[in-house]
């Protein structure tokens, strides 16, 4: 009977493919992993306040329905068949149900998803800026705004403001308002960024008219 004969380089190849497959499972099963478990804890829901516009759909009811609708000053909007409900303070989710429960008067089982189109969120999570602002207005606070940031959104200063003599009007939890001094002139023209102070929720930004 005739032998096989086996070639050593054939054999030490195949020992060497072998180990590198062994080596590759280990590694992939004991390598570690970088990925961070997702987070369980939900995000808070948004609260809505007075100046947020919304659009609130009616399944099948386009007739009761409103694409674009601003919360009133006073807290309250206004829909078809129901002309006038609490909106400020609850989560649009919340608005929603209120929603359906006054319309099953005259729909059976209502369907209504209530979305926000734009947003001022409620008044002390608002920062407001009043007097020489080139745009007053009030604007949703967001985490990290300085003075700056308040600054573009109200598109600099009038030519008729005073804005070294400016102030942040803070309302401390428990306590009486606090004038906090701001160079606005200094910071926009200037560039003196020690004057681009935090802002905190609820703060009013105050820039006076100059003397002529």
């Amino acid at each position: 009977m005739p032998r096989i004969g086996y070639s050593p380089f054939l054999l030490m190849a195949g020992m060497g493919l072998a180990g590198l497959g062994l080596a590759g499972c280990a590694g992939g099963a004991g390598a570690p992993r970088d990925l961070a478990p997702a987070s369980s804890e939900p995000a808070p829901e948004y609260v809505l306040g007075p100046g947020d516009t919304l659009s609130i759909f009616v399944y099948r009811s386009p007739e009761l329905s409103a694409p674009d609708l601003p919360i009133r000053p006073d807290g309250r909007l206004s829909l078809p068949l129901i002309p006038d409900i609490e909106a400020a303070g609850r989560t649009p989710s919340e608005l929603g149900k209120q929603i359906e429960e006054r319309l099953k008067t005259y729909v059976r089982e209502p369907t209504v998803t209530v979305m926000v189109r734009s947003f001022l969120g409620p008044s002390d999570r608002q920062i407001r800026v009043i007097g020489e602002a080139a745009q007053p207005m009030a604007m949703p606070y967001r985490e990290g705004m300085t003075v700056l940031d308040v600054m573009i959104g109200a598109r600099g200063l009038t030519r008729y403001a005073a804005g070294n003599r400016a102030e942040i009007i803070r309302r401390e939890p428990g306590g009486r308002p606090r004038a906090i001094p701001v160079r606005l002139s200094d910071l926009l023209r200037d560039g003196d960024v020690s004057q681009d102070a935090a802002m905190r929720p609820g703060d009013t930004l105050v820039i006076p008219q100059g003397w002529f």
